[in-house]
């Protein structure tokens, strides 16, 4: 896959019962924080920028840390926007709406 930048979105859904699902999804998004790859905490999902390499392998680190934590089980929906030849970022499709 190319290098440029594409946009993604991902959101777990914990289906648990051992805590409160925020809290498995407050530790994922630690995950996300520690990867140094751009993102942004939205009240459903995560939006992440960087490669098309560092996206999925947050996604990965992701799911490995719920794993060795032994969370019982999850969805992760993840969405992925990728153009051939340019980046995509997140700020070009909602510049037009940020209050000024």
């Amino acid at each position: 896959m190319h290098n440029n930048i594409i946009n993604a979105s991902i959101q777990l859904l914990p289906i648990v019962n051992d805590k409160h699902p925020y809290i498995w999804v407050d530790e994922a998004i630690e995950v996300v924080s520690r990867s140094g790859i751009k993102y942004e905490v939205g009240p459903f999902a995560t939006v992440l920028e960087g490669s098309y390499n560092e996206i999925i392998s947050v996604v990965n680190a992701v799911n490995e840390y719920l794993y060795q934590q032994n969370c019982s089980e999850w969805i992760l929906n993840v969405q992925l926007q990728i153009r051939s030849k340019a980046d995509v970022t997140a700020s070009e499709k909602i510049e037009k709406y940020k209050t000024k």
